[in-house]
Parts: C-alpha cells; structure tokens; sequence
C-alpha cells in the first residue's frame, strides 16, 4: 500500500511539472577559462588585455615593449598600408601578446574597433603580417510572452532585450496600433532571434520573426513575409494575410500620452474660457521628434499667436494633418514628405501650458476627430501568395498562442 502512495505522488508530481511552461528559454553557459583567442594559444604567450586612453597611439603602446632590435617606426612603416595606425579610438581594447620568458618579448598586437572586428599584427616572423578577421556570429532564437506588467519598454527591459526591439515592434505596428493605450493586463508574444559574438557576447537582436499584442479587446498579429520570394522587400501582415500598414500612423509621437483629446466644449488652459478643442494633444518631453502621420506636402509652415510653431501637410484631395507648438521646425512649405518623417519637434510655443504637440486632422475641409476616424488601409496581400503565406506562418502562430496561452 505504501509503495502505490508513493508511486500516485510521483505521477502527480511529474504531471505537475509538466504543466509548467519555460516562456524565456535560457541557453546555460558553462563558464570555462578560454584556451584560445584570436587564434592564438593563449597559454603558450604572457598576456597583457588593456583598453586605448587618451594621448595613446599605436606607437608609444608598443614602445613600451621590448620589441628587440626592432625599431617602432620600422613596424609602422611595414604595417601602413593594411592598418591605419591613427585609427585607433579612446576606451577601445587591446591585447599584447609577449613572449613566456623574462623578456617578455612582443609577439602581436591585437586591437578591436568594434565588438565584431579586430586586428592582428604577428611580429614572431622577420616580416610584420596583418590581417583584419571577424568573429563568429551565433544565431539563437527565442519565444517571450504573457501579460504586460508595464510598458513594452519595460517588459523587453526586464526580459535583458535591446530597446531597438521596441522601437522595430513600435514602428511594425504604428499603422494599427497607439502603444501608448496598451494596458497592464494585455497579452502579448514575440518570437525573434538575437546575436551572440562568440558564442557568448550579446550582440542585440537580428530580426523578428513573428508577434501578437492585445489592443481593444483584440489581438493583433505581425507575420513578415515577401510576396516576392526572390525580392527582399518585407512587409507585415496578420493572421488572415491583411497588411498591418495603413494610410495614416496612429499617432506622430511614439511613446507618448494624450493629455487632452478632441472636443466642442473644452476649459483652455491658457484663455481660461470654454472653447471647441479640435485635435488631439500628445504630451512628450521638449524636443521629441514630431512625425506626419502620412506621405504628403506640406501645405503650410510657420507661427501664430495660438499655434505657435505649426506645420500643416496636405495628402490628397481628402486628408491633411496640422501639427502645432514646435519648438523647432525642420520642413518648408512646398517640400514633399514621406510617412514616418520627422518634420519638428515638441515644444509649448504660442498658446500651451507645457510640452506637446496639438495633432489635428482635415477630412474634405473640416476638423473631425483622428482617434475616431476609420481610416483608409493598405493593399490587401496578393492571391497567388495567400497559400504560401498561411502555410509558412502556422507554426509560429501556434508557438506564440501557446506561450501567452490563447
């Protein structure tokens, strides 16, 4: 009887376990001391890792060596034309590799420009080689998601993700999505690779390959894919093949609030009066890029008493976009500009009380309302590919909803 006890709480047990679910998978590295670097043994030489300071150059470092009969000007002669000795940069790394014995003789030098590069200078033979050799690069992919606990920023943050994810995700999704009106509670997945140099040294992400966010009650899918399969030109669709890029961005500042949304009867903070309030104002901090919201020319460009610095951009015959309290101006009338482009910046020029931008919206000559406008959206994904398209992102929709468990 108490062997069967036993045996009923290890299935329990094990069917516990398996109900667990590892959302950041995490590749364990065991930590071992190198034996070879730059390829080099590394025990067979003394070895001296330093960084570049300032007032240092390629000479006075290797001066202060015992090169031998060497002269430091005869080394720089022979290696000029592979590697620029002036190129050199403060807080940059470098190693010394020198002989075991007591002299300690310089066998190389060894500079790294970026994280990815380096150089080598072999002085062990008569004549001076140098070669410039990249590192190996590891490909790992990796599945997060759940509920967001705080902003996405904040989320990849604590997840040890780069913010340029943030800000690919942001810009994948300004067509359909206002990040700033994600809530706490809302579900989410990524999938996406990342670089590791050597196998171990992050190196940031390399691309996503697939996402979801919930926004309004709805989830929302990002599938790259080519339609051209022998083009790299990407575009982003959801799960029924529709493209994610609409005619206009959701909004012309990325991360930020509304502080004050559009309405026929507002209290102006500045007048002090009841008044019609027609735009939408997003609150950022002084000097953020101000975006237009769509491909156009702008149509008008300067200052007034109430709008302060302002730009206004007609996109065609039906839409056009006003922007105003720049601090900062940086198109002219008459220039045509492209969707996503940054036209100013946020300031509390004419009549404002802090920092933002008043975001207004013409619809065939009169103001209505942005945030509650259905907006014209992209061409749909062509036939012929719809097949290809669904085939190819199966399972990775399947991976994402069972991460965030739809």
């Amino acid at each position: 009887m108490k062997q069967i006890f036993i045996i009923i709480i290890a299935l329990f047990s094990l069917v516990s376990c398996n109900k667990m679910k590892e959302v950041v998978p995490e590749k364990v590295v065991k930590l071992v001391p190198k034996k070879s670097e730059f390829g080099f043994v590394l025990a067979d030489f003394n070895i001296v890792n330093d960084t570049i300071e300032r007032g240092d150059t390629f000479g006075t470092i290797i001066q202060n060596q015992n090169i031998g009969e060497r002269k430091v000007y005869d080394i720089i002669a022979k290696v000029r034309d592979s590697f620029d000795v002036r190129s050199i940069r403060i807080n940059r790394p470098f190693t010394l590799l020198r002989s075991k014995d007591k002299k300690h003789n310089l066998q190389a030098f060894i500079y790294q420009p970026d994280a990815l590069s380096y150089y080598v200078i072999d002085m062990r033979d008569t004549a001076v080689v140098v070669y410039k050799k990249t590192k190996p690069i590891t490909i790992r992919r990796r599945t997060i998601g759940g509920v967001l606990k705080e902003s996405l920023s904040e989320t990849l943050d604590n997840a040890k993700i780069e913010g340029a994810l943030a800000n690919k995700i942001a810009k994948i999704y300004a067509y359909s999505i206002d990040f700033m009106k994600l809530k706490k509670g809302d579900r989410f997945a990524i999938t996406f690779t990342e670089r590791f140099i050597n196998d171990s040294v992050y190196d940031g992400v390399e691309e996503l390959e697939a996402s979801f966010f919930e926004y309004g009650g709805k989830i929302i899918y990002a599938f790259p894919f080519a339609q051209n399969p022998n083009s790299d030109k990407i575009q982003y669709y959801n799960e029924e093949g529709k493209t994610l890029k609409n005619f206009f961005l959701k909004s012309p500042i990325k991360f930020s609030r509304i502080s004050s949304r559009f309405s026929n009867s507002r209290f102006h903070p500045v007048q002090h009066r009841w008044k019609a309030h027609k735009g939408t104002d997003y609150a950022a901090p002084h000097g953020t890029p101000i975006t237009t919201t769509a491909s156009g020319v702008v149509e008008q460009s300067g200052f007034t008493a109430g709008n302060g610095n302002f730009v206004k951009v007609k996109h065609n015959g039906t839409y056009s976009t006003q922007y105003l309290h720049m601090s900062k101006i940086l198109v002219r009338r008459g220039q045509r500009v492209s969707q996503g482009q940054v036209i100013g910046l946020v300031g509390s020029t004419g009549l404002a009380t802090g920092p933002h931008v008043c975001y207004r919206f013409w619809k065939n000559g009169r103001q209505v309302d942005a945030l509650r406008l259905k907006l014209p959206s992209g061409e749909p994904m062509n036939g012929a590919n719809k097949s290809r398209f669904l085939t190819q992102i199966t399972p990775l929709k399947f991976e994402l909803d069972s991460v965030a468990n739809l």
